[in-house]
């Protein structure tokens, strides 16, 4: 009989403060995700993979890396707001459970952790990411770091298990570093009326979006002189190479990443340096390169406060909040289910 497809574990972290972790993906199932795409996305025209691949373990840390980068301002803007409005946040909220989607190392969100508990709200923080392994350590040193709080973590991909956020409670649902841009117009609706549907009146968003500014500080923050998102860029080479018995060169392809004034989006690319075969044994299939043929890695979206209101609107969710960093690089929004 076939393995259910998830899982719940109750267990105790240091001192006695209680974790649960909640199984939705595994990596068998990633692995088959990550063949059906390539498949769909590198053996056609135009070539495009998307960014979730280019996070595995050296891809987090190089990705790490690009975030205290002078030239990449969105994670300080992010913070500088966290810092000044982060009582606001849990003020006007009024939540007593926070999930964070795409947590990570979840550093930001302690900000937030820091002023829910300072108001003596909080019960419950769920982080919400797709690594088992980074998850069940992370919750068992959130769990030391705030006695008393339930960390309730969920193992999956927000783009297919956002049905199994925990319920209960009053929710805010933080989506923070801009991540939203990754998804495209018709995903991004997609995105946003599901997070909703599975949302009850008076639960929250707080949507961390990059904005529209000069296109010189915009190109500087995806091509910085160190060559940092470089090598991220084609780290994904590597992920294919491993997972998929492939064989790319990483030599072979140069990183671009221009901003499309017609899309409005950064646009990462891994151009091709001249006419070539790449062996994909995994898939027992050859994608084949011409000279400057474009492998399209990653999109991220800028945005203007009017649209992130109506795309919200369209959703269901009713702006409550609109605040920048000083110098009007970054926005977070807290908008609430009506």
């Amino acid at each position: 009989m076939r393995q259910m497809r998830w899982k719940a574990e109750a267990a105790l972290a240091a001192r006695g403060q209680p974790v649960t972790v909640e199984v939705h993906t595994r990596p068998e199932e990633v692995r088959a995700a990550l063949r059906e795409e390539a498949l769909a996305g590198l053996c056609g025209s135009p070539k495009e993979l998307s960014p979730k691949w280019l996070y595995d373990e050296r891809g987090s840390q190089l990705f790490d890396d690009i975030t205290r980068l002078p030239e990449y301002y969105p994670t300080r803007c992010e913070r500088e707001i966290l810092e000044a409005h982060a009582a606001d946040i849990a003020r006007l909220s009024g939540a007593d459970t926070l999930i964070e989607l795409g947590s990570g190392t979840s550093e930001k969100t302690r900000l937030l952790l820091e002023a829910f508990g300072t108001r003596g709200q909080l019960q419950r923080f769920v982080p919400f990411d797709v690594s088992e392994t980074f998850l069940r350590r992370s919750a068992r040193e959130l769990a030391r770091e705030y006695p008393g709080l339930h960390v309730h973590a969920v193992v999956g991909d927000f783009e297919r298990h956002l049905r199994h956020l925990p319920r209960g409670g009053r929710r805010l649902v933080a989506f923070l570093g801009g991540t939203i841009g990754n998804f495209k117009p018709a995903p991004r609706a997609r995105f946003f009326q599901e997070l909703a549907a599975g949302l009850e009146p008076g639960d929250g968003l707080l949507l961390g979006t990059d904005l529209i500014k000069s296109r010189t500080r915009l190109f500087a923050a995806y091509n910085d002189r160190a060559g940092v998102t470089a090598a991220f860029n084609r780290n994904v080479l590597s992920v294919l190479n491993r997972e998929l018995d492939a064989d790319f060169d990483l030599k072979a392809f140069e990183h671009q990443a221009p901003f499309n004034e017609k899309h409005g989006w950064i646009e990462m690319r891994l151009i091709s340096l001249r006419t070539q075969v790449v062996r994909l044994g995994a898939l027992k299939r050859f994608a084949q390169f011409e000279e400057g043929e474009v492998l399209r890695t990653e999109v991220s979206c800028k945005f203007r406060s009017a649209q992130v209101e109506a795309e919200l609107a369209a959703a269901g969710l009713s702006l409550a909040a609109w605040w920048t960093d000083a110098g009007g690089d970054f926005a977070l929004s807290l908008a609430f289910k009506r």
